[in-house]
C-alpha cells in the first residue's frame, strides 16, 4: 500500500514523527513568520516548550526520547561512556541501547515502521521494514537496510551528517551551503518514503538543525553577521515540514520535536583541567590523553557533557575514595562545582544534579555521581589532554540547553504542559492505539 491507499484511509491510526535536533521552542515562538507551519500545528493541535534530560546531550537524548525511559534504563549517558569495572571508554552505538525502542514496539504489534536518520541507531535494525541509521554511523553503505534503501539514498545525494569542519572556518558560507544541501536531500528522502512505503510509524530526524545552531546560534541571538542566513535556513525547514504534512492522510498524526534546547556559547569549560587545578585529579605523567592515564591518587574525573565521577573504591579499578566517605566527598565536590565561576564572575553551574535525582534503572552502574547543568554561555568539555586552560573559546557559538526543547502534536487533544522528553514515546504509542503499561515509562501520554 502506498500514498494513494493511505489517502483513502483505513487500516488504523498512523504517526509521522519528524525530529528537529536542538531546535528551541523560543526560536519558533519568537519568529512566527519564519515558522508558519509549526505555528499552525500549535494552533490547530498542541505545541510548547518541554524539558530535555540530564544530561542534555544528543547521544543520551535520542535513546531516551525513543524509549520513554532515562539513561539508567537505556544505559547510554553521553557521547563517551565508561566500561564497567574499567577506565576504558567507548562511544555508545545503537546496540548499546538496552531499552525497547518505539519502532520495536510498533513492529511487535505486526505494524510497519520506516525509520530514517535517528542518532545512535547503528547498526540498522533489520527487523523493521526500513532503517537508515543516523549520527555516529560510519557511512551510508553500512548504515542503510535494505540495500534498495541505500541505493535510493545514494541517488538522492543523501548524507548522514553535514560537514561540521566547514563550520570551523571564519567564513561560514561553505558550511551554510553544505547545511542546505544536507537538508534538501533529507527532505527528498523523507518525502520519497512517506509516499512509497506502507507504514504505521514514520520516524525521521533532521539533525542539520543542531549543526547550524552550534555555529550560528549566537549570530541569531546577538543580531550577528549570519542572522539572516540562520533564519533563511529555518524558513526552508519549516516549508519542508509543511510539505511533508500535506502528504499525510487524515488518519495520520504529525509530531515534531527536538531533543534539547539551545543557548549562546561564550566559554568552553575544560572540566578535567579544573579538577586538576583544584586537587581532585592527577595523572601518572605529562603524556596523557585518556581516562586510563589518571593517577592512583585521583579523587574525581569528568566525562562530557558535565558528568562527574568519584574515583570510588570497589567501583573504579584503582578507586581512592572509600565507600563510607562517598556522601561527604561527593558533597564536597558538589559545593566546589557550585562555586565555580567563569572569567566574568558568573557561576558556571545553573544547578548540580545528583545521581539519585537523575538516573534509576537496571543499567545505572556507570551513571555519573554528579551532573552539572550549565548556565547560559558555558559548554562543559572533558578532555584528558594537558596544556589547556580551564576557560577557552572555540569555533562554536551555540550549545545545548536542558530547558526549551520543543514539541508539536497535530492533534486537538494534545496538551503540552509540564512535559519532557520521556513523554514523547508514550504519546506516540497512545496515538497509535498501542496498549502499554504506564509503569514501563518515565513519561506519560500527552494526548
Amino acid at each position: 500500500m502506498g500514498l494513494f491507499d493511505r489517502l483513502r484511509g483505513g487500516d488504523g491510526p498512523r504517526v509521522a514523527f519528524f525530529g528537529i535536533d536542538g531546535v528551541p521552542y523560543s526560536l519558533v515562538a519568537d519568529n512566527e513568520e519564519t515558522f508558519e507551519n509549526l505555528t499552525a500545528i500549535a494552533e490547530n493541535g498542541g505545541g510548547g516548550a518541554i524539558d530535555s534530560i540530564v544530561p542534555p546531550e544528543s547521544s543520551a537524548c535520542w535513546p531516551a526520547l525513543t524509549t520513554g525511559v532515562n539513561p539508567g534504563e537505556t544505559g547510554v549517558y553521553g557521547f563517551q561512556d565508561r566500561e564497567v569495572d574499567s577506565y576504558d571508554t567507548y562511544v555508545p552505538m545503537g546496540q548499546d541501547v538496552q531499552a525497547k525502542r518505539l519502532w520495536t514496539r510498533v513492529n511487535d504489534t505486526g505494524r510497519e515502521a520506516t525509520v530514517l536518520n535517528v542518532p545512535v541507531t547503528f547498526p540498522p535494525n533489520r527487523d523493521i521494514q526500513r532503517n537508515a541509521s543516523g549520527f555516529l554511523s560510519p557511512g551510508l553503505k553500512k548504515a542503510a537496510y535494505p540495500d534498495e534503501l541505500r541505493e535510493t539514498l545514494e541517488d538522492l545525494d543523501y548524507k548522514i551528517d553535514v560537514n561540521a569542519k566547514l563550520g570551523h572556518k571564519e567564513d561560514k558560507s561553505a558550511f551554510i551551503e553544505d547545511a542546505h544541501r544536507t537538508l534538501d536531500a533529507r527532505f527528498e528522502a523523507f518525502k520519497h518514503y512517506i509516499e512509497q512505503d506502507d507504514w504505521h510509524l514514520f520516524f525521521g530526524v533532521f539533525m542539520t538543525t543542531d549543526r547550524v545552531n552550534h555555529f550560528l546560534y549566537k549570530d541569531y541571538v546577538t543580531d550577528g553577521e549570519y542572522k539572516e542566513e540562520f533564519l533563511e535556513f529555518y524558513a526552508k525547514l519549516d516549508q519542508y515540514l509543511g510539505e511533508l504534512r500535506s502528504l499525510l492522510s487524515e488518519e495520520t498524526t504529525m509530531v515534531v520535536a527536538s531533543d534539547h534546547g539551545f543557548m549562546q556559547l561564550d566559554h568552553e569549560v575544560n572540566c578535567n583541567v579544573w579538577l586538576e587545578e583544584n586537587g581532585w585529579l592527577s595523572f601518572d605523567d605529562d603524556d596523557h590523553n585518556s581516562l586510563s592515564d589518571i593517577a592512583d591518587d585521583t579523587r574525581a574525573y569528568s566525562l562530557i557533557p558535565g558528568r562527574f565521577y568519584l574515583n570510588l573504591k570497589g567501583r573504579e579499578p584503582n578507586g581512592t575514595v572509600p565507600q563510607d566517605e562517598y556522601e561527604s566527598v561527593r558533597s564536597e565536590l558538589k559545593a566546589d562545582l557550585e562555586a565555580m565561576e567563569g572569567p566574568d564572575g558568573k557561576p558556571v553551574a545553573d544547578r548540580v544534579v545528583t545521581k539519585e535525582d537523575a538516573f534509576r534503572g537496571d543499567h545505572d552502574d556507570i551513571a555519573p555521581d554528579l551532573v552539572v547543568i550549565p548556565n547560559t554561555g558555558f559548554d562543559l568539555k572533558s578532555t584528558f589532554k594537558g596544556g589547556e586552560k580551564v576557560f577557552t573559546t572555540g569555533p562554536r557559538n551555540g550549545m545545548h540547553s536542558f530547558e526549551d526543547a520543543c514539541l508539536f502534536v497535530d492533534d486537538k487533544q494534545a496538551t503540552i504542559k509540564n512535559a519532557d522528553l520521556y513523554d514523547i514515546t508514550p504519546t506516540i504509542l497512545k496515538l497509535l492505539d498501542i496498549e502499554t503499561d504506564r509503569n514501563e515509562f518515565d513519561g506519560a501520554s500527552l494526548v
